[in-house]
């Protein structure tokens, strides 16, 4: 038999560098940075390299060079890549980071296609394979711990940067049900 729902959807629009979700992701983490580490990663979820360059209606912006993404163009407001590092940005800038204490990485591939990279996995081996024994992960573009945070970063990340000569690799958690985060959200529904 056939239900009728009754649900009103809204979409938010992108929030990727919102001040109150930046605030929120800096708050959360800040115990973290806290502490004595080596390296922050930033890691993102992957795409397709096809998927960020089929936006690109002029066919010669995104990913034609590797700056495409600190370069003003009207693809920016649907593209991932740049939100990600404008994310990055804006965190980096709130909470005091310098450019050598973090880098962007990308997770979870699947296929044979390209996709965004460095790839996060490469990315720990390389830290590892540098000296460095204790970093931190955080994945921005996911709100909630998931298997993509919990075994792909936390479980497996840990077991390959300890392989690699690394010690300690800590999840930097994400935002799930933090009490900030709630308040934000609840602001935006109003």
């Amino acid at each position: 038999r056939k239900h009728q729902l009754n649900i009103n959807l809204t979409v938010l629009p992108p929030f990727y560098e919102q001040p109150d979700y930046i605030d929120a992701l800096v708050s959360s983490a800040q115990p973290y940075l806290a502490q004595s580490y080596d390296h922050l990663i930033f890691s993102y979820h992957g795409l397709p390299e096809s998927h960020i360059t089929k936006l690109d209606k002029s066919g010669q912006h995104c990913l034609q060079q590797d700056d495409c993404c600190q370069q003003s163009h009207e693809t920016h407001k649907t593209c991932y890549r740049h939100q990600v590092f404008k994310t990055t940005q804006c965190f980096a800038e709130k909470s005091g980071l310098t450019l050598e204490r973090y880098s962007i990485a990308f997770q979870s591939r699947l296929g044979r296609a390209k996709w965004l990279g460095p790839n996060t996995e490469d990315r720990i081996r390389e830290l590892a394979a540098s000296g460095a024994k204790n970093i931190l992960v955080i994945c921005p573009a996911f709100v909630t711990d998931c298997l993509e945070t919990l075994e792909e970063i936390e479980i497996r990340g840990q077991d390959v940067f300890c392989e690699a000569g690394g010690e300690t690799l800590t999840l930097i958690p994400c935002l799930n049900d933090q009490p900030e985060w709630v308040e934000v959200l609840a602001s935006w529904c109003k």
